[in-house]
């Protein structure tokens, strides 16, 4: 498997992407219902053609299973199919990340524990923490940058 900078994003392309967000979100956000999954599912979409650099990961069949959005030196999002999961795919995409477009901050939902282990894991540290997300919501945020 293989990172794949994408240059043009189809409507079948975001459509692939949704669902490995969708089933990682369900896996890894435990604290969101259904109900708040799907509404933010409708942004989802906007967000993944808004990002600067868009990278997936796709199986032996060229079905994306992970992918990673850039932007500046920021990580944007991370998803990975959660029958992918363990497998190494998000360190190989941060990595990719960090040496390419030298990714150095990003934020995480505290409660998202796994996704929080490993960032920490892969080197950043938090630097600042909010009670709210990025839509008010009682979710906090943790603001991470990577320390070497």
């Amino acid at each position: 498997m293989r990172i794949i900078e994408i240059q043009e994003r189809t409507e079948m392309l975001v459509n692939q992407l949704l669902e490995v967000w969708e089933d990682s979100v369900k896996a890894t956000h435990l604290f969101l219902s259904n109900e708040e999954i799907k509404d933010i599912k409708k942004y989802v979409p906007q967000a993944i053609l808004g990002v600067s650099h868009l990278l997936i990961i796709e199986n032996e069949s060229h079905q994306p299973i992970a992918f990673m959005g850039i932007e500046d030196t920021k990580l944007e999002m991370l998803f990975i199919k959660n029958s992918e999961r363990g497998k190494g795919l998000g360190k190989q995409l941060l990595n990719y990340g960090i040496e390419n477009y030298n990714v150095n901050r990003l934020a995480v939902n505290e409660q998202n524990l796994n996704s929080k282990g490993f960032y920490e894991y892969m080197g950043f540290k938090t630097y600042k923490r909010t009670e709210v997300d990025e839509q008010g919501n009682s979710y906090p945020i943790l603001y991470m940058r990577l320390e070497k």
